[in-house]
């Protein structure tokens, strides 16, 4: 070992690594050739997964699973991130009188080079400009939930294909984005573990506590943490466990970093759980007729336009998006959402141009209150005024309400929305592009505790919450019809 208290003692595999080793590398084809080539470990922090893995790379770079003019990558985020590796890697070598005899070791381009067998070592990180050209034997993805976008992962699962024996590591905790390709990966090692899905080249390992356990619940605890009591301290998990319960900003990085559930190490505006409780059912035919309550966010060239409808009545929400589509793919690999697949599902329009034409926004609004019984529509005064034109000149009439996004108008949207969700009061149907804008919410809070949406500060857009919070909050302002019994009705004089 490199780091902590077993510094300079032999690495001694416990029995749950050598069952994660034996899976991957026992099985092969008839050929000889490895039959797992991509294997996926996640878990919590400090459990020694970036140690097992530079232990397996350097394997591969001058071990048994060495080949001839070899290509080790490891590969993450950032430089820092994508150091990681190359150090402990390093320490194991200088450790080894032998190894480091051999190897040639480049500090400032993080490169190692194998004098017996010509293989190389580099590690990458996400800016590096110059990725393309690689042909790796072995690729470590470190940290993949860090991943500003899939373009290195794309670029590094791709340039195997010349290799006749290519494995690919990826180690990270989980990530909060469910369109990441960290999620992707490990929701394929679920099916592939509950037999939905074959797969003999992929390897999953998913150390997790189910997101509906009590985080504070010790028993729990292993699930994601298999080193727990051993060379992973509990005492630290259990003194990290205590701040976040009195301080619950620091439950999210609990949940995320300690016991590995797709939760968001920064505090957003509503739980996963809470949200996904509210999925239901809404069918737009049986709506026809009921009253509602609309939001209506405006784009830039560079985001989203969305209306969404509120029905008080049966708190079902439906959405309405657009997004230009001569820039869908720009905006999808910017953004890190599934824009073209959402567009060919119906849940994102994606009409021809490069900016969104008010006509069409227009013309919906129109079919839509003519279907339903539309009592107002709360809008942001971001480029009204070209929607209020094109309206004027096509002769549609809208209750129109202008809506600030200010702590005023916005912290009382944001209250009832929340008690729509924990009272399990509202239904959006599980709407992928609604979720994946309440996910990625940041709130400011006032001295005072009010509360408003923080665009900048968001983890990706939020345009379609931002609509909802304005419709609920429009509904919650409205005066509340009153019931008369006229055969009681009582009139002084």
């Amino acid at each position: 070992m490199t780091l902590g208290p077993d510094a300079g003692k032999l690495f001694r595999l416990r029995d749950w690594q050598k069952r994660i080793i034996r899976r991957v590398y026992d099985g092969s084809n008839a050929d000889g050739t490895r039959l797992v080539r991509m294997a996926l470990l996640t878990m919590g922090r400090k459990n020694g997964k970036t140690a097992l893995v530079a232990a397996l790379a350097l394997a591969h770079f001058v071990g048994p699973e060495a080949e001839p003019r070899g290509q080790i990558v490891s590969a993450a985020a950032d430089k820092q991130q994508a150091a990681i590796i190359f150090r402990e890697m390093k320490a194991m070598i200088l450790a080894d009188p032998g190894l480091s005899d051999r190897i040639l070791i480049r500090d400032f381009n993080r490169e190692m080079e194998d004098a017996e067998t010509g293989s190389t070592y580099h590690a990458l990180s996400s800016d590096v400009a110059t990725k393309h050209g690689l042909n790796p034997s072995l690729v470590v993805y470190d940290e993949l939930a860090q991943a500003p976008d899939r373009q290195l992962f794309d670029v590094l699962e791709t340039s195997q294909g010349a290799r006749a024996n290519p494995l690919f590591w990826v180690i990270s905790t989980q990530s909060a984005d469910p369109n990441s390709v960290m999620s992707e990966l490990v929701d394929h090692a679920k099916d592939v573990e509950a037999g939905v899905v074959e797969d003999p080249r992929f390897a999953g390992f998913v150390f997790a506590v189910p997101d509906d356990a009590d985080p504070f619940d010790e028993s729990q605890w292993h699930l994601a943490n298999p080193a727990l009591g051993d060379f992973r301290s509990l005492e630290e998990l259990r003194a990290y466990a205590a701040k976040a319960r009195r301080a619950p900003a620091r439950l999210p990085s609990l949940r995320n970093l300690y016991l590995n559930q797709r939760t968001d190490s920064v505090a957003g505006l509503i739980n996963a759980l809470d949200w996904k409780a509210c999925a239901g059912t809404v069918d737009p035919d049986s709506l026809t007729g009921a009253g509602c309550f609309g939001g209506l966010d405006l784009s830039q060239s560079k985001d989203l336009t969305a209306l969404v409808l509120y029905f008080p009545d049966s708190g079902a929400v439906l959405v309405h998006a657009w997004t230009p589509g001569d820039t869908l793919q720009e905006r999808q690999e910017k953004d890190r959402q599934p824009y073209a697949i959402w567009r060919d599902n119906g849940v994102l329009y994606a009409p021809p141009g490069r900016v969104i034409d008010k006509q069409i926004v227009a013309a919906k609004a129109a079919e839509l209150s003519e279907r339903y019984d539309i009592q107002g529509i709360a809008y942001d005064r971001w480029r009204i005024e070209e929607l209020k034109a094109q309206l004027d000149k096509d002769g549609i009439e809208l209750p129109l309400e202008e809506w600030g996004q200010g702590f005023r108008d916005m912290s009382p949207a944001i209250d009832t929305l929340e008690d729509l969700v924990l009272e399990a009061k509202l239904r959006h149907g599980g709407n992928p592009l609604l979720t994946s804008h309440v996910a990625a919410a940041v709130v400011d809070v006032d001295p005072t505790g009010a509360r408003k949406l923080n665009k900048r500060k968001a983890r990706s857009r939020i345009d379609c919450l931002q609509a909802l919070c304005m419709a609920v909050g429009l509904a919650a302002r409205a005066p509340a019809e009153t019931d008369y019994d006229f055969d009681r009705l009582v009139i002084a004089v």
